[in-house]
C-alpha cells in the first residue's frame, strides 16, 4: 500500500462516524460463528486484521478472549474503538499497522481474521506482501478466516477498486500450505441499504 492508501482511510474515518462507513455491522455474527467452527479456545492468540472500529473486539472480550490484537492502517478507526471500549480495551494490542509493510512476530497467532482487507489489494506485489506477513504470524495448526467481496460483488468499494474472489480463488492465492474447511456466502446491507455479496472462508494453515 502507500502514503496516499493510508491518508484515504484516515479521511474515511474522520469525515464519517463509524457507523456510518459501507462495512459496518451492527452485530459481527458470521465472524463469531466462524471463530467457534474454528473451536478456537478463550486463551488464544487472535488478531483482527483491518478491524478498525468493528465491533468484534467487543464481542471477543464479552467471550472472554484475552490475547487479541486489533490491527488498522487508520489509527482514527482504532481511537474510535478504544474509545467505545473504555477501560475494557486496556488488554488489547492496537496496532496502527499497514498490512502489506507490517513483520508481525513469528508464529504468535492462533487466529487470523480479516473481513474486507485483502480484497483492497489488486496488485500483486500486495497480495505477497500480505501472504508473507499471514505466513510468518500465524502458527502451523492455526486458522485463517477470510472475507472477501464474493464474484458477484462490487468492482468498487470506499470510492476504490477490488478484487473479488470465490472459494477456489482464494485457495489458489493462499497455496498448499492452506486447508480450506468450510466457506460460505452472505450478503451484507451497508447502512445506506446498498447489498453487497461477501464469500467467507474457514482455513487452517497446515505448512510454513
Amino acid at each position: 500500500m502507500s502514503d496516499a492508501a493510508q491518508t484515504h482511510w484516515e479521511r474515511v474515518y474522520t469525515t464519517r462516524p463509524s457507523t456510518q462507513v459501507s462495512w459496518y455491522q451492527g452485530e459481527p455474527g458470521r465472524s463469531l460463528a466462524m471463530f467457534a467452527a474454528a473451536g478456537v479456545a478463550p486463551t488464544a492468540s487472535v488478531i483482527d486484521v483491518g478491524g478498525g472500529a468493528s465491533l468484534l473486539v467487543d464481542r471477543l472480550l464479552d467471550q472472554g478472549y484475552g490475547q487479541i490484537s486489533v490491527l488498522d492502517v487508520s489509527s482514527q478507526a482504532l481511537a474510535a474503538a478504544k474509545a467505545r471500549l473504555g477501560g475494557r480495551g486496556d488488554s488489547v494490542a492496537w496496532l496502527v499497522e499497514d498490512i502489506t509493510n507490517w513483520s508481525p512476530p513469528p508464529r504468535a497467532f492462533d487466529l487470523w481474521h480479516d473481513r474486507a482487507v485483502f480484497h483492497f489489494l489488486v496488485e500483486d506485489v500486495h497480495r505477497q506482501a500480505y501472504l508473507r506477513a499471514l505466513n510468518q504470524g500465524l502458527r502451523v495448526g492455526g486458522h485463517l478466516i477470510l472475507a472477501t467481496f464474493a464474484l458477484s460483488g462490487p468492482e468498487r468499494c470506499s470510492g476504490l477498486p477490488v478484487q473479488r474472489y470465490s472459494p477456489e480463488t482464494l485457495q489458489a492465492v493462499l497455496g498448499g500450505g492452506f486447508q480450506r474447511l468450510d466457506a460460505s456466502f452472505e450478503t451484507h446491507i451497508t447502512p445506506s441499504g446498498v447489498a453487497q455479496d461477501f464469500v467467507w472462508c474457514l482455513f487452517r494453515k497446515t505448512a510454513d
